[in-house]
């Protein structure tokens, strides 16, 4: 059985496999390794996209598409019928919640402020004391999965109250549907967005979603660009009255002349919250288990369902 992986240290990492495996390390999809034929098992490049997805048709023995990212927006629905579509759930929880936390520490204690000051060799106290704090603050986490759960682990030191929206309700653990958004969202003052990208998410955060936040919050996308409108976004955070901490956007990457890039009341960075040292023994820990489960005969973790 032949296995492609995109990392040549994902060779060690992977563990000891069963004898009839083969692994081939496909580190660009325009150099690959061998024929294409053969192969049952692929694991893309960590955010591959458009020509990745593109080398789906010429694999005509391919069962298995592991991904290394916890999205398979990008996938979901292009995988042959046949091809079972796994993402790499569990494996981004830790790096994604600091990101998360870090960026909303950041924002709420006026970090990007007093960088700038630093690189004007400016003694800013005046000009941003007293900062916000998090303690107290109430937050909205739009996704209640795996790194939803991180994150409010993470958080709940902090001395802050939550609120787990999912896609649907899940009463006997206190979570919410989405449905109930336009009465929660007044109500926090932070809201960290968690979906994964499907058509059902797609535009979820517009003109009445960032009209029904309070004065002052702050909106945290860790999520996927185009589950947020730009164009509304821009405009809502363009009036000042809502701040944002983003690593993610639409389009991605941003051009240098988005007028998101100036906005004093914008964290940006550009999609890393996952791309973290640990990323790697993590990510090839699953890799190891999915294969050694699919030459055994025995069920995938991770499956993609819907665009789950």
């Amino acid at each position: 059985m032949k296995v492609w992986i995109p990392h040549q240290a994902g060779r060690t990492l992977l563990g000891e496999l069963p004898p009839e495996v083969t692994v081939e390390v496909a580190e660009d999809v325009s150099r690959l390794p061998s024929e294409a034929a053969g192969v049952r098992f692929w694991v893309p490049p960590f955010l591959a996209g458009g020509d990745a997805t593109a080398l789906l048709g010429e694999l005509p023995d391919l069962e298995v598409v592991q991904l290394l990212s916890a999205g398979a927006d990008a996938w979901a629905g292009r995988v042959p019928p046949g091809v079972t579509l796994c993402d790499a759930r569990g494996v981004h929880d830790p790096s994604t919640a600091e990101w998360v936390v870090a960026a909303i520490l950041s924002q709420l204690r006026a970090f990007p402020a007093l960088a700038r000051a630093q690189a004007r060799r400016d003694w800013a106290y005046d000009e941003v004391a007293p900062t916000d704090e998090l303690t107290g603050k109430r937050v909205l986490i739009v996704g209640a999965g795996s790194i939803g759960t991180a994150v409010r682990d993470r958080l709940a030191p902090f001395e802050v109250s939550f609120t787990l929206v999912a896609r649907t309700a899940r009463p006997e653990q206190g979570v919410h549907g989405v449905a109930e958004l336009p009465g929660l969202l007044p109500e926090a003052d932070v809201v960290v967005l968690l979906v994964p990208l499907t058509e059902h998410t797609r535009g979820l955060v517009d003109e009445k979603f960032l009209a029904a936040m309070r004065d002052g919050a702050l909106l945290v996308n860790a999520a996927r660009g185009p589950v947020a409108r730009t164009e509304a976004l821009v405009a809502e955070l363009r009036t000042g009255r809502i701040s944002a901490a983003l690593d993610v956007t639409d389009p991605e990457p941003l051009p240098a002349d988005h007028e998101l890039w100036a906005m004093p009341n914008v964290l940006l960075t550009p999609h890393v919250a996952g791309s973290v040292r640990g990323l790697l023994p993590r990510a090839y820990r699953l890799v190891g288990d999915q294969v050694r489960r699919f030459a055994a005969g025995e069920p995938l973790i991770n499956t993609v369902v819907d665009g789950y």
